[in-house]
């Protein structure tokens, strides 16, 4: 079990007490029913917590080599936008439904054929949304190689990048938050446990 640095501790039980994880039992998208659900939406409403949330991406981003920031819509433009003000870098984001009218932008925000995008997402679940957006970004001639989101769910969407040849980075990973939350008595430790059966069995 490893232990979280002090930093992305307080970011894990930010995002509990802001209610961006519960427990309980939920029902997902695909009909799943889960004991764990995961909201990072809420994160805009704190404006503390979101600040944190830009500053935690940024030792990542100093490893990677890239032009610009890619934020998804809509979840993480928030998130990017606070990552582009705490380390300067300038941001871009493809939208969800091309403008009728005006510029007729897919992509919003200054950029140039050739320059690497690199693509911030809240969340990583299966990958299949992160496709559609890196399919938007190299269409205008940029180049996409990494992804960096703040929670990792692992259910599949490293695996999948990777095949496609991206690389995806997260902050936290859904099991390194179980094993913070359990050691600090934070979560009950059947919650804990459910969640771990439920993600191994939904792998």
């Amino acid at each position: 079990m490893t232990e979280l640095n002090p930093n992305l501790a307080s970011l894990a039980d930010g995002l509990l007490s802001a209610g961006c994880i519960k427990f309980g039992e939920f029902t997902l998208k695909s009909g799943l029913k889960s004991p764990i659900y995961i909201d990072l939406r809420q994160i805009i409403t704190y404006p503390k917590l979101l600040e944190q949330v830009g500053a935690a991406y940024l030792p990542l981003l100093k490893e990677l080599k890239f032009d610009r920031l890619a934020g998804l819509p809509y979840a993480a433009i928030p998130i990017a936008t606070a990552v582009s003000l705490q380390g300067n870098y300038p941001m871009i984001y493809p939208r969800k439904e091309v403008k009728t009218y005006g510029t007729k932008a897919e992509i919003e925000g200054e950029y140039h054929a050739g320059e690497i995008a690199l693509v911030i997402d809240d969340l990583a679940t299966t990958g299949g949304s992160k496709f559609e957006a890196i399919e938007k970004l190299t269409a205008v001639g940029l180049a996409v190689k990494d992804v960096v989101v703040l929670v990792d769910r692992q259910s599949g969407a490293k695996e999948s990048l990777e095949q496609a040849g991206y690389s995806m980075h997260s902050v936290l990973t859904i099991k390194q938050m179980l094993d913070h939350w359990e050691s600090t008595g934070k979560v009950e430790k059947d919650k804990i446990d459910a969640t771990r059966r439920f993600l191994e069995n939904n792998h």
